[in-house]
């Protein structure tokens, strides 16, 4: 069952969302050649705590760490450590905050120094990806519009959405119905409502779709080593059409 917001339970997500905006905004201007995912998981925890929000991931399902923190060829889900940034990776940074009981969720990728033309247009892709979902966030669509969007501008490009990963509906918890896959057909699927909150998440692979779960159980990587990248808002559907809830100061779309 989706579960519609109200206005009022909308407002709160936004508040969580906009400290999570301002959170990856500061994580991605500190993620620099030979800083550490455990420095970036602490300053995140230290950021939201002091906003008066709660970090949503950190004990979640037993994950031990305020953010996901993923390099290169890791999709999702890498847990932050002694491990530092190199020039040339990719950084897939996830998180989510809890203020008020309700539960916001954001990503972004971030190029460390030069990473290379493909790379860029890996992210490039993967963010346009996103923002064509977004824009079929509005009622009377159908899920099926937004998966299929995601889905044509990557395979347009040349580029693989991982499959067996999915954005979801957030409210209350951060994993709500409905699932959302990146591929799909559209036209399909439950109608869009005023008050539905999604998270929609596009996982891109530069190569093949096929990923697997690390030894420790929760790191996803792809499985050809190619590069992948990763972006994530929370997104109200309302009468006037889509809202970000996550949008980060100066960043591109609506």
């Amino acid at each position: 069952m989706i579960i519609r917001k109200s206005t009022s339970e909308i407002e709160l997500i936004a508040a969580a969302g906009r400290i999570l905006a301002e959170c990856l905004a500061l994580l991605a201007e500190k993620t620099h050649p030979g800083v550490t995912t455990g420095t970036l998981d602490r300053l995140a925890e230290e950021f939201i705590r002091r906003r008066g929000g709660v970090p949503t991931f950190k004990g979640y399902r037993g994950f031990p760490a305020s953010i996901c923190a993923s390099p290169n060829d890791m999709v999702v889900h890498g847990i932050p450590g002694r491990q530092r940034v190199e020039e040339g990776d990719l950084l897939s940074i996830d998180a989510g905050v809890t203020l008020g009981g309700y539960v916001a969720d954001s990503a972004l990728t971030v190029a460390v120094g030069d990473v290379g033309r493909e790379a860029l247009r890996l992210m490039d892709v993967t963010r346009e990806s996103l923002e064509a979902a977004i824009l079929e966030c509005r009622p009377g669509r159908r899920l099926g519009d937004v998966s299929h969007a995601v889905q044509e501008v990557v395979e347009a490009a040349g580029f693989s959405v991982v499959r067996s990963l999915v954005g979801h509906g957030i409210g209350k918890d951060m994993h709500e119905d409905p699932q959302i896959p990146n591929y799909g057909d559209p036209g399909r699927g439950p109608r869009l409502e005023e008050g539905m909150v999604f998270a929609i998440e596009p996982m891109v692979n530069y190569g093949a779709h096929e990923v697997f779960v690390a030894d420790d159980g929760w790191a996803i990587h792809t499985g050809d080593g190619s590069l992948s990248a990763h972006f994530e808002h929370t997104v109200a559907i309302t009468a006037d059409g889509p809202r970000v809830l996550t949008r980060r100061a100066g960043e591109e779309g609506g």
